[in-house]
């Protein structure tokens, strides 16, 4: 089998860990000698093994000499102290003729020093193999060590006219219970599951993952610029939340302190808590992919402010005629000024359709960061 085939291969096994390594990248190691697989691992959660370290004691545990073999791994290994030891110099003592490499690490503490030291001992190392499809399993992580802001999606559910509720505000259900399903998936995987306080006030949320298993949930967080939230909110259940104003109100703060929530003050822009200081924040705060579900007008100021990466639009076959569209934003003058996003995926999730859509320029962004380091 070719790198390519190989790699492809390690980054499946990197999707079966997409729930539990954040803030940690999702990783995965296959160990390889003559067109056969010795050992394998992926990534553990935050503390736990990494990948390499997953494989190499695999290859222990089976009586395998790694001497002379090649490594295949999705992200270049590191070379830092963190909670665990670094991976370089496990590999390293572990004598492969040559490792190969989907991406290079964007934290700036590894940043090209874990292929310098494989070299630096004689090991072989390909890189930048399948690097598209290794971004596409954490564009979080890399975006957060780039741009310091997580990567942040949007989820509507919509008419096939683009229409999220009837005019009068009915949105349950538009789509059917196996759409709804899968869009815990996305919760699951990402680190916040954000919305804003109007769909709090309208619909008492939960806001949890329900259909998926995980060991490692998603943080709950709101953007209510004037605190407005009711104290007994379904979404405080007593597991993390985040609550985001411009108001200040210590009483409040501290009687929902006692069920887990914690309010965080940010400076307003337009009259709203401004979303760039909130991406900021989140960025400072280890998190790497935010799930958005909301209403038009949170949605719309997340695309205004570009702070949105990529679409997940789960669309039904029916038509609403007049009612609230996906996204309330100022009208444009020239079509020229359209943020152009591009589809990456569309299936069927009967009777629905998902599509996903990436914003074109901040993908391209991501990229261009990666390839500077190859």
């Amino acid at each position: 089998m070719s790198d390519e085939g190989w790699m492809r291969q390690a980054l499946h096994l990197a999707e079966s860990v997409l729930y539990i390594t954040a803030p940690n990248p999702r990783v995965a190691c296959l160990i390889v000698r003559d067109g056969r697989l010795l050992a394998e691992g992926a990534t553990r959660q935050a503390g736990g093994p990494h990948a390499e370290i997953v494989a190499l004691r695999q290859a222990a545990e089976r009586g395998i000499d790694t001497a002379g073999a090649t490594v295949y791994v999705t992200l270049e290994p590191c070379s830092h102290y963190g909670r665990t030891p670094p991976c370089v110099d496990a590999l390293i003592a572990a004598r492969p003729a040559r490792v190969v490499i989907a991406m290079g690490d964007p934290n700036p503490l590894v940043h090209g020093q874990g292929i310098a030291k494989l070299r630096a001992t004689g090991i072989a190392v390909t890189t930048d193999i399948c690097t598209e499809e290794a971004l596409a399993i954490n564009p979080g992580f890399v975006a957060r060590m780039t741009r310091k802001t997580p990567w942040l999606w949007l989820k509507l559910a919509s008419s096939l006219d683009g229409r999220i509720a009837l005019a009068n505000g009915q949105s349950q259900w538009i789509t059917g219970t196996a759409a709804r399903a899968d869009g815990h998936h996305w919760r699951a995987r990402s680190c916040v599951v954000l919305s804003g306080v109007g769909t709090v006030l309208a619909d008492d949320p939960q806001m949890n993952v329900r259909h998926v298993e995980t060991a490692r949930p998603p943080i709950k967080a709101i953007v209510d610029t004037r605190f407005q939230v009711m104290e007994q909110a379904r979404i405080f259940d007593g597991t993390p939340t985040w609550v985001f104003t411009c108001v200040s109100d210590p009483e409040k703060v501290h009687r929902l302190a006692d069920r887990n929530v914690q309010v965080v003050e940010l400076p307003a822009a337009a009259g709203r808590v401004d979303l760039h200081a909130l991406m900021r924040w989140l960025g400072e705060h280890d998190i790497n992919e935010v799930h958005v579900e909301a209403g038009a007008r949170l949605s719309g100021a997340l695309l205004q402010a570009q702070c949105t990466d990529e679409l997940l639009v789960y669309m039904a076959p029916v038509l609403l005629g007049e009612g609230i569209g996906m996204a309330r934003m100022e009208p444009l003058q020239q079509l020229a000024q359209a943020q152009r996003f591009e589809f990456i995926h569309t299936a069927c999730v009967a009777p629905d359709v998902r599509l996903r859509a990436r914003h074109i320029d901040h993908w391209k962004t991501l990229l261009q960061a990666l390839r500077q380091q190859s």
